[in-house]
């Protein structure tokens, strides 16, 4: 049976608007469901984990809860990597997802505003981040980054936030040029498979996305803990040993050549989720206690400085060469 959220936020949206047409003109009632003779369906990017497998199962919640929402169809589309979802942002294939901050910044430099943050997370505390680390094995002689001169680093992806913008730009921060000070970079992939890979002793250290707390208290989730959760890792056997945050938590982006009712709509009822529907909250994975909450293009200005400056030194290299 489907359910409309009883959200005071969706009868404000789903009111009657009423338009002036002048001094003494006749108000003239406009039915704001219009908007969805402009729309068939709703297309939805959601990026297969390899961290976590239940993630599509998330996606198949918030499926349903915008069906129930909206009242038109939805599809998902999956793709296996950061860059297949921005992508099919950037080319109009999907309306609406979540990304990282730094796949948003990357985003934002091919559309510019065409696609823009409505909600991020936010845990029970109100905050909005999280961070970067470095791993290394607890058997390792690493203590520092500099302890790693000369060593092999893998990053994740080059459109992760946690796994290669935001800590390359903190690196640099701290005097530390990444691309000189470490003897090898790689691109793992994946958190799995740059963990998998420091376990193996492919490389001597790697980066990795952590939440749930900061630096001075301690995180109880990211891609190590998660390992670790489902036993295909022991925390006893790695440290960390270097943090950067915190990095805005990722948005739910969404196109502007949407209907603003049904931007509206859905950014409500994300917002309204946790109050009006935990069940659904819960099964697309959110903390209890944690929420949504509105974000707008400001809260991503300091990511998307650091994606312009790496594009910048990236070309600056080119051209060197």
């Amino acid at each position: 049976m489907v359910r409309f959220l009883s959200l005071s936020f969706l009868a404000l949206v789903g009111a009657m608007v009423l338009v002036g047409c002048g001094s003494g003109a006749e108000e003239t009632v406009v039915d704001p469901n219009d908007w969805r003779s402009e729309v068939d369906v709703i297309r939805m990017g959601a990026k297969g984990s390899e961290d976590d497998p239940a993630t599509l199962r998330r996606w198949d919640a918030l499926e349903a809860l915008l069906i129930d929402v909206t009242g038109l169809p939805v599809k998902i589309y999956e793709a296996s990597d950061y860059n297949g979802i921005i992508q099919a942002m950037a080319s109009g294939q999907i309306e609406f997802s979540s990304m990282g901050a730094g796949s948003f910044a990357n985003l934002y430099s091919q559309v510019g505003d065409a696609a823009i943050p409505v909600v991020v997370s936010t845990d029970s505390r109100g905050l909005r981040g999280y961070y970067s680390s470095v791993v290394v094995r607890a058997d390792s002689e690493f203590q520092t980054l500099d302890d790693l001169k000369g060593k092999s680093l893998a990053f994740i992806d080059f459109n992760s936030t946690s796994g290669y913008i935001y800590p390359r730009f903190a690196m640099r921060a701290e005097g530390i040029d990444p691309d000189t000070h470490f003897g090898e970079l790689a691109v793992a992939g994946g958190h799995s498979q740059g963990m998998l890979a420091l376990a193996n002793g492919q490389f001597d250290a790697v980066v990795l996305g952590v939440s749930g707390g900061s630096p001075e208290l301690g995180f109880y989730t990211g891609a190590l803990r998660r390992m670790a959760k489902r036993e295909m890792v022991d925390l006893e056997d790695y440290r960390e040993i270097w943090f950067a945050g915190p990095i805005a938590n990722s948005p739910y982006v969404i196109r502007k050549d949407l209907p603003q009712a049904l931007r509206d709509l859905i950014a409500g009822a994300m917002i309204s989720l946790a109050f009006e529907e935990p069940e659904i909250f819960s099964d697309i994975g959110r903390i209890p206690g944690s929420t949504y909450s509105a974000v707008d293009l400001e809260f991503y200005r300091e990511i998307l400085d650091m994606q312009q400056l790496e594009i910048r030194q990236h070309r600056e290299r080119f051209v060197k060469r």
